[in-house]
């Protein structure tokens, strides 16, 4: 996660403009990013966000 946020709620609002704006689901986000889909999910379960697929959001 070299180019996110290590901060949880940072990372919620840059992870979620991200998937808002330029992306059309986590896995295309993290492809594009060199990141871990767990690790991202992981630290955002600590703050109780979940990747929702229909929304294409952590909520």
């Amino acid at each position: 996660m070299a180019y996110l946020p290590q901060d949880p709620y940072m990372l919620l609002s840059v992870v979620n403009m991200k998937l808002r704006d330029r992306f059309s689901s986590l896995d295309s986000l993290c492809e594009d990013m060199d990141c871990n889909r767990k690790e991202v999910e992981s630290v955002l379960a600590t703050i109780d966000y979940h990747y929702d697929p229909e929304q294409n959001a952590f909520v």
